[in-house]
């Protein structure tokens, strides 16, 4: 299967030539589907996120960088970057690309209209940029971007953030791409006022995102055996600053689910993400629930905040045969379920 903008990207392959950098690419059949269109092209991906790697792996044997911070010593021919989920990580992964573009290099962008692609024009003249639109099908657009090797986009660094949650005043790092970047949202925040049951014992901080979750933890019982994991090279390396910001010691995993070769858990806490890219996915977070069983020591709790619509409740007593609301507040609502 192929999503609609690598659809438009085969359809345009006569574009790309010699060295291929696509730039966060969809966990799709693209990689496979390139290689038998094209066979002459010498592939690669940069993806932040840990299931399009994966994906990325079991299907092709040509590179593919999992990173939060691109390093290579390619110079390629041709770039495509799938639209991201925001601007300001637009600005991240262009500025990632300088030192590995020339003159030469063909910069494309493709990318779902519902997405935010259809700005790009207006956008790309800010950063200096010029975009042209070449092809539009299946709701999606095809630009190419000029100018990139002439006016590399400055870095953006890791940033510091503070945020104030249940009268304690809490520092974190974040960089663009991870939720809610730079902010406590309003979920986070309700799951943080019900934590009081994590007292000891070995804790996962699932789809960790910033650290916030963790951190604040560990600011509350120091002797937690913590571990934190999410399927985003860039929430993992924001997560590490922010457990160093705060002189705190946790083991940080990237992971597609569960991570692997860890103990079992007293507590699992998580603000489980419901979305894969622009869709909404139910399926990440029902298999959260259902792997977090086997993850967890007899008596141990799963706590999770949800928005209210969501069927999380029903998934917990299902799995559970248990599932306690400890708090709802502004459209989010906080269970706690404990394996028997």
């Amino acid at each position: 299967m192929l999503t609609t903008p690598s659809q438009l990207l085969l359809r345009n392959i006569a574009d790309l030539t010699g060295k291929v950098l696509l730039v966060e690419p969809m966990a799709d059949d693209l990689a496979r589907e390139l290689a038998q269109a094209a066979p002459a092209l010498q592939l690669f991906c940069y993806s932040t996120d840990k299931t399009v790697a994966n994906n990325w792996q079991a299907q092709s044997n040509a590179p593919c960088y999992f990173t939060s911070e691109l390093q290579t010593d390619e110079v390629f021919d041709t770039v495509v970057i799938f639209y991201p989920k925001s601007k300001e990580q637009l600005s991240f992964s262009l500025a990632q690309l300088a030192p590995f573009i020339s003159s030469s290099t063909d910069v494309y962008m493709v990318g779902d209209n519902k997405g935010g692609i259809k700005s790009l024009t207006g956008h790309a003249e800010k950063l200096g940029l010029t975009a042209h639109k070449l092809d539009n099908a299946k709701h999606c657009l095809w630009f190419a971007l000029n100018g990139l090797a002439e006016q590399p986009q400055p870095a953006i660094a890791m940033k510091q953030f503070s945020a104030t949650a249940k009268e304690h005043s809490l520092k974190f790092c974040s960089l663009p791409g991870v939720f809610n970047h730079g902010k406590l949202d309003i979920g986070t925040a309700l799951l943080l006022e019900n934590l009081a049951h994590v007292q000891q014992g070995a804790v996962l901080d699932f789809a960790c995102g910033a650290g916030i979750v963790g951190s604040f933890l560990l600011k509350q019982q120091p002797a937690l055996k913590l571990y934190s994991s999410d399927v985003s090279a860039l929430a993992v390396a924001s997560t590490k600053a922010t457990m160093q910001l705060n002189q705190q010691t946790a083991t940080v995993l990237a992971a597609d689910g569960m991570p692997d070769g860890t103990p079992l858990f007293d507590h699992i806490v998580s603000n489980p993400p419901f979305h894969t890219g622009l869709k909404t996915d139910y399926s990440v977070a029902q298999k959260f629930i259902d792997d977090s069983k086997s993850k967890l020591k007899s008596s141990g709790s799963l706590t999770l905040v949800a928005n209210a619509h969501l069927p999380y409740a029903e998934w917990l007593k299902t799995t559970f045969g248990n599932v306690k609301e400890l708090a709802r507040r502004q459209g989010f609502v906080v269970y706690m379920s404990r394996k028997s």
